[in-house]
């Protein structure tokens, strides 16, 4: 291990980048908070916190799916991953500060903003809609706290303590008996963490923070859809990461083997999301019951058509005609523009969920949402950057790493 470069330092350059990132958007945020946010119009109002909170619940998803992908294998003992983990976790320690952002979002518009522009269940005249009666016991301000907290929270806490696990790998060598207890608490604590990642990112969380936005419309798909949305925006972003370290001479155990299965990740799961896109919108086309259609009429026939297709051109045609051959899933300059790419096609197709259905009748993306977008890149490699540099980039004991180093595909 004398020749490998176990600490990552951050350059200056990186520093300085992600400073004026942050500069940009917290200007953009504040220009945005004068003109927007404190209009007497309610619309602007209502794109202003909307605009906040497609980027905060985007940004979270994308990180929190990073642990996902450490969670889901460990539960499958693949030690493929050891070799890049760290940049893994790293990403997903960003989940309690992006968390933190979206909660205090959420909670502004549930409970401080008295307008209801983007959540109409919150209205007095929800109390006599038929519809919308039937989802009081799901749709109401304090199962929103509750269970926003708690979601949020569990996704820190877990998290952290599979993190703070993984440093044990950083302290000693470990016999049979020591590397098995290891692995089983990995095991134990990645099992939790997916119980709980089910149980709201896998189905009500998507339900309460966007799909109620259109109460009255609703999608046993969404939540799937949304899953396959951050995941795969996720693997970019490991992706973007693992390379970046390589290039700069760091991460010498990862290679184009395991290059080549993150890039299998990115192509999967951009073909599971147009799976789950086109069969949601096809049975919903099919069955033309316009209490379903509505949702989808302002996007295919009106002012986001532009969008909504130009979202299924990067988050499809692209990687299905670019990533579909082996060498191309081995390319560092393929990959980065691909997972460029695809993140950015995802953060589009949450402004079109979101925005969409707040400002129906024309497409409001500007400065202000690129404004925004900026500060949560420059936080994600402000912060993302420092979590690498505080502990070794490989985990020298850990039982797998081995696996991880010999690992062809």
């Amino acid at each position: 291990m004398a020749s490998i470069r176990e600490r990552f330092e951050v350059p200056g350059k990186m520093k300085t980048w992600s400073l004026a990132l942050i500069s940009i958007g917290l200007a953009a945020f504040i220009i945005g908070f004068v003109t927007k946010g404190m209009s007497k119009d309610e619309h602007e109002r209502a794109i202003f916190l909307g605009t906040l909170m497609y980027n905060t619940i985007y940004w979270t998803l994308v990180c929190n799916a990073a642990m996902f992908f450490i969670c889901a294998t460990t539960m499958a003992w693949g030690g493929w991953q050891i070799s890049f983990r760290r940049v893994t976790e790293a990403i997903s320690a960003m989940v309690p500060i992006f968390g933190a952002i979206t909660f205090f979002v959420l909670i502004y518009v549930v409970f401080v903003d008295k307008n209801h522009q983007i959540y109409h269940w919150l209205s007095e005249e929800a109390k006599t809609d038929p519809i919308l009666k039937g989802k009081l016991g799901f749709l109401n301000p304090t199962f929103f706290l509750i269970w926003t907290t708690a979601a949020i929270g569990l996704w820190a806490f877990l998290g952290w303590r599979i993190r703070k696990l993984s440093a044990e790998a950083d302290e000693a060598p470990m016999d049979n008996v020591n590397g098995a207890a290891f692995i089983k608490q990995n095991t134990v604590r990645a099992a939790t963490f997916l119980v709980w990642f089910g149980l709201t990112v896998g189905s009500t969380i998507p339900w309460l923070w966007m799909m109620s936005i259109d109460a009255h419309w609703y999608s046993t798909m969404y939540s799937w859809y949304n899953f396959a949305s951050t995941f795969v925006s996720g693997m970019a972003l490991i992706a973007l990461w693992v390379i970046y370290l390589k290039n700069k001479g760091y991460l010498e155990y990862t290679n184009q083997e395991h290059l080549h299965d993150i890039g299998k990740f990115m192509f999967a799961f951009s073909i599971f999301w147009t799976y789950l896109w086109f069969s949601q919108y096809m049975l919903i086309w099919y069955s033309n019951q316009p209490e379903e259609t509505i949702y989808f009429k302002h996007r295919v026939q009106g002012p986001y058509k532009g969008i909504f297709f130009l979202n299924l051109i990067i988050n499809f045609i692209c990687p299905i005609l670019i990533l579909m051959k082996r060498s191309a899933k081995r390319n560092y300059t393929l990959i980065t523009f691909m997972a460029v790419l695809i993140i950015f096609g995802h953060w589009i197709d949450y402004y079109q969920q979101v925005i969409g259905s707040i400002s129906k009748d024309h497409v409001t993306l500007g400065w202000f949402d690129f404004g925004i977008l900026s500060l949560f890149v420059g936080l994600m490699i402000f912060f993302v950057s420092k979590s690498l540099a505080s502990k070794p980039l490989i985990p020298k004991y850990h039982p797998f790493l081995k696996e991880s180093i010999v690992h062809h595909t």
